[in-house]
């Protein structure tokens, strides 16, 4: 039994360097996250005041204007469907088709923000249980300077993976609802079309 324990402790303690590893790749990928949301809502916030009453108060004659005011370099997401959406034929099949890709592009975009706010919680606690065995064995052999080492270990570990965990949280939250309201302007688009099959 104590062989068992003494591998079953040497497995785990072996499992404290790959955690932090990860949890700082992890962290500089949140980072850049960060960045790129940021650089998003500019995006959005730009294409908002440019569409969105154009979009809101879409008629089959006013496609044409809407095709206009397209921005020419903007390869966001909802821009790329929605330019595809007004120069193809229109259709409802193909519609459903372009809609159903802008979701499933929006969903792998989300994907990363979910990881990290699953993940970040699951290995700040594995590094925090790790290093908070070292911290009582120094505590049991009076080895204060050991112990306070393992316990920074414990709250580095906890910190980091609440941080990542918070910026996938924060991100995937604004991230649906954009994606949300931008699903159903295309879906709104499309049913215009509908009513107006030459395009312009």
């Amino acid at each position: 039994m104590e062989i068992i324990t003494k591998a079953l402790f040497w497995v785990a303690n072996s499992l404290l360097i790959p955690d932090i590893l990860i949890l700082l790749a992890l962290f500089f990928r949140s980072l850049l996250l960060t960045g790129s949301f940021y650089n998003q809502y500019m995006v959005k916030r730009k294409n908002d005041r440019a569409l969105g009453d154009k979009i809101k108060r879409l008629t089959p004659a006013g496609i044409a204007e809407l095709k206009a005011a397209l921005p020419a370099r903007d390869d966001s997401l909802f821009v790329k469907y929605l330019r595809d959406l007004l120069t193809s034929p229109p259709g409802e099949a193909y519609a459903d088709f372009l809609i159903s890709g802008f979701e499933n592009e929006a969903g792998k975009d989300l994907s990363l923000s979910r990881i990290l706010t699953k993940i970040g919680p699951v290995l700040g606690l594995i590094g925090t249980l790790i290093a908070m065995s070292p911290a009582l064995v120094g505590l049991s052999a009076g080895d204060i300077g050991g112990m306070a080492y393992h316990m920074q270990v414990v709250f580095a570990t906890t910190v980091i993976g609440l941080v990542i965990s918070a910026v996938g949280l924060v991100t995937l939250q604004f991230k649906q609802r954009w994606y949300a309201k931008e699903a159903d302007s295309l879906e709104y688009v499309s049913r215009i079309l509908t009513l107006n099959p030459s395009g312009i």
